[in-house]
């Protein structure tokens, strides 16, 4: 039965990996999953394209970095393992380059409360995380500061993180998060957008609390 588990968890990432293009969160190879396992985590190889990555291709990790996969891990393990540890209500990471989260990125711009759904980031800002170079742990502490009291944000010059207690969530998330910035970039076309107040964010970040995908759990 464990096999089995560990088989249809592998099976999810792979799904989940192949579904960031059709989804419009990335392009080519770049972007990476993973999921918590056991006492470590499971998570996408470096520089393999999705349509040929199978679950045999995951690579399971411990917390301590250490791996015994033929295939390397994912070049951004480090953060994905570091959010993982200090989260303990987290048990999938989302990180992809999808363009308006990456636009945004590039400004170094966080996201303001311009529409309620930014709630579903735990929080009335999207804040964007300083820029370091990627799979260092430099980048992986600015991520860290990033998330704290929220469930995805920007990185700087870079892209985006998503996280969830499931895959179905933390992807939901990093679509909900792209779409946010688009409407965001639209917005600045035609005027100032409005910023909601702080107290209506609060109050909807209670009723997303039993809200969509995290509900139906």
């Amino acid at each position: 039965m464990a096999r089995h588990d560990a088989f249809r968890v592998r099976q999810s990432i792979v799904e989940a990996a192949r579904s960031l293009d059709a989804l419009g969160l990335t392009q080519g190879t770049s972007g990476n999953v993973s999921r918590r396992w056991e006492d470590g985590l499971l998570i996408t190889p470096s520089g393999l394209p999705y349509a040929r990555m199978s679950p045999d291709d995951i690579v399971f990790m411990r917390l301590d970095g250490t791996h015994e996969h033929p295939l390397k891990p994912s070049s951004e393990w480090r953060f994905h393992r570091d959010i993982l540890a200090a989260r303990p209500e987290v048990n999938a990471v989302v990180h992809a380059h999808p363009i308006h989260c990456t636009a945004f990125a590039m400004c170094r711009r966080e996201i303001p409360a311009v529409h309620y759904m930014i709630a579903a980031a735990g929080g009335p800002t999207v804040r964007c995380a300083p820029y370091a170079t990627f799979g260092t742990e430099e980048l992986s502490a600015h991520a860290l500061a990033a998330l704290e009291d929220r469930t995805c944000c920007l990185l700087a010059n870079h892209g985006m993180i998503a996280t969830g207690p499931d895959l179905e969530k933390a992807l939901w998330l990093a679509v909900e998060l792209e779409t946010l910035c688009r409407q965001y970039a639209v917005a600045l076309q035609v005027g100032t957008p409005v910023v909601l107040p702080d107290d209506e964010i609060a109050r909807n970040v209670e009723k997303f609390k039993s809200y969509g995908l995290k509900a139906q759990g």
